[in-house]
């Protein structure tokens, strides 16, 4: 024991090299039209959300949410405190989709991102702008495949960038993206952005996540949207009710003031 005391006061972090250590959020939700025709369905967008920089490098591109890792606290609280910081936002939940540190991916240093998704429910979407950027909005978003490549989009107004991207490894349900063009996006932001998307769309797969986006009580109507809006995919009904039903229970509740006949509402296992 006094020999690791001894080793421990002779030793210093500062004789090697340490990179700064970043945290970045990838705040997906869903946004729905408005329609004054309740017989007509609504259409339902995935969005993301993004800050403008206000401060160099990238000086006002668009990017991810976030920031640097503070002493005393963890990644997940400097995510946290990062996106309420720059939007207003609060996230409902985070999901960890890895590192990025390919040297050169920022332009000030060794700089190590840890990147999350995260879903905004319906209470938190109203965002601000603060701290260091610009401006913060929510994004539509498309991830496509076209001839090989991938094509991401994202539009909010007469504001639209393209990134392209080409698949480098898929391994333990994450995919990893080498960007082509980064379509305007800070960083290499738009390789977290397509890893997030896939890390999405595979949670959705098995009703991971999904819920986030849904208050506590909700149609299975309602979530099969979900589902059918993160991953980009139709379902038949009675497919859906089937796969759902050990992940949902009935409540003693019906949506009222729809303009159509009352649906049960649902809530999570």
């Amino acid at each position: 024991m006094n020999g690791e005391k001894t080793f421990l006061e002779n030793y210093s972090l500062s004789d090697y090299e340490r990179p700064s250590v970043t945290a970045d959020i990838v705040a997906f939700r869903l946004r729905t039209e408005e329609n004054d025709n309740y017989r007509r369905d609504r259409k339902t967008s995935l969005s993301l959300l993004l800050v403008q920089r206000g401060d160099h490098p990238y000086k006002g591109c668009w990017a991810l949410p976030g920031g640097f890792l503070n002493p005393g606290e963890t990644i997940e609280e400097c995510a946290l405190r990062e996106v309420w910081e720059e939007t207003a936002v609060k996230p409902a939940s985070l999901l960890s989709i890895g590192l990025f540190s390919e040297p050169g991916r920022d332009p000030r240093g060794w700089i190590i991102s840890n990147a999350f998704v995260s879903v905004i429910g319906s209470s938190e979407v109203r965002q601000s702008h603060g701290d260091d950027a610009a401006d913060a909005q929510w994004f539509d978003i498309s991830f496509e495949q076209e001839n090989g490549e991938y094509i991401l989009l994202l539009s909010y107004r007469e504001i639209t960038l393209r990134a392209v991207l080409a698949e480098e490894k898929s391994q333990f349900g994450m995919t990893s993206f080498t960007v082509k063009d980064s379509g305007g996006l800070a960083f290499d932001h738009a390789k977290i952005i397509a890893r997030a998307l896939t890390a999405l769309r595979t949670a959705a797969k098995d009703f991971e996540m999904i819920f986030d986006f849904l208050p506590e009580k909700f149609t299975l109507t309602e979530l099969q949207n979900v589902q059918e809006t993160v991953m980009n995919i139709s379902v038949l009904p009675a497919n859906f009710r089937r796969k759902i039903a050990g992940y949902v229970e009935e409540t003693d509740e019906y949506t009222q003031g729809a303009g159509h006949r009352p649906a049960k509402l649902y809530r999570r296992k």
